[in-house]
């Protein structure tokens, strides 16, 4: 489900996909695909890859990188949602008021 999920948003970014955010030249807010659903479909997609091979092979080790994991993703769309708020402004204000951050 996390592999699908996660092609699925590469093919929604289109030719906008990048890794970070470039303040200079965003480019347009996407809004579309599976980011109608989900405000972070990577994120969430890498969460049930690590949720499923947790799992898969469950042991304390998988357990504390899945804790971890999503840990260091909430941390990372909290920064990102704040250059995106200076971004895009209103836009991506509605966009998030339509929209979960995750699922």
């Amino acid at each position: 489900m996390g592999l699908v999920l996660f092609s699925l948003s590469i093919i929604s970014f289109g030719k906008s996909f990048r890794v970070g955010i470039d303040e200079e030249k965003p480019g347009e807010l996407i809004t579309t695909g599976v980011f109608a659903i989900s405000r972070n479909p990577i994120y969430t997609a890498f969460g049930f890859v690590l949720i499923g091979t947790f799992l898969i092979l469950p042991n304390w080790i998988l357990l504390l990188y899945v804790f971890a994991g999503v840990w260091l993703f909430n941390r990372q769309v909290q920064l990102e949602e704040k250059s995106l708020k200076k971004i895009y402004g209103e836009e991506y204000e509605a966009y998030c008021k339509k929209v979960r951050k995750y699922l």
